[in-house]
């Protein structure tokens, strides 16, 4: 016998699935992030970004979060012809960012950065900075596997290997 819901419980169990695959910023946050000075170089912060391949840090003062640079500012900073030897990461920071709980679910912090045009969200535990997270390992995030469901092992956009004769 083939049952046939109505669009209400269609409606309500496809949001159902899709929520029990939501995590929070506390399942993806990394907490090995770079912490600058407000009174660094531009340079100095740009070798420590390419060494640890991170496209935002966090501009702590006296412990104190003040500010992320991004590549974007950094970009900013290269388009107004400055000396990275001597450009401090205070003038160009995003100071006074917009921050997120870790506990914040992953639909959300996507869209606080969709809504604000920004692509990388410091996540905190009060006045505690767990780490920052991209726009992009956020929307990965959404996409996780369910637990039942068996993990490739291939690389993404490698072909599976020819079977043998």
């Amino acid at each position: 016998m083939l049952f046939l819901a109505n669009d209400d419980e269609v409606r309500h169990d496809g949001v159902a699935a899709r929520l029990a695959r939501v995590g929070t910023l506390a399942d993806i946050v990394n907490p090995d992030f770079l912490t600058v000075a407000p009174e660094d170089t531009l340079g100095e912060v740009a070798e420590r970004m390419t060494q640890k391949n991170v496209g935002a840090v966090v501009v702590k003062d006296f412990g104190r979060l003040i500010g992320i640079l991004t590549e974007r500012d950094m970009l900013r900073a290269m388009a107004a012809r400055v000396h990275t030897s001597d450009a401090r990461v205070r003038q160009f920071m995003t100071a006074d960012p917009i921050t997120a709980g870790a506990d914040t679910d992953l639909e959300q912090a996507a869209q606080i950065m969709l809504d604000n045009g920004f692509r990388h969200l410091p996540v905190v535990d009060g006045a505690t900075v767990l780490g920052v997270v991209s726009l992009r390992r956020v929307l990965g995030g959404r996409r996780r596997k369910p637990a039942n469901e068996p993990v490739s092992e291939m690389a993404p956009g490698s072909a599976p290997a020819p079977e043998a004769a």
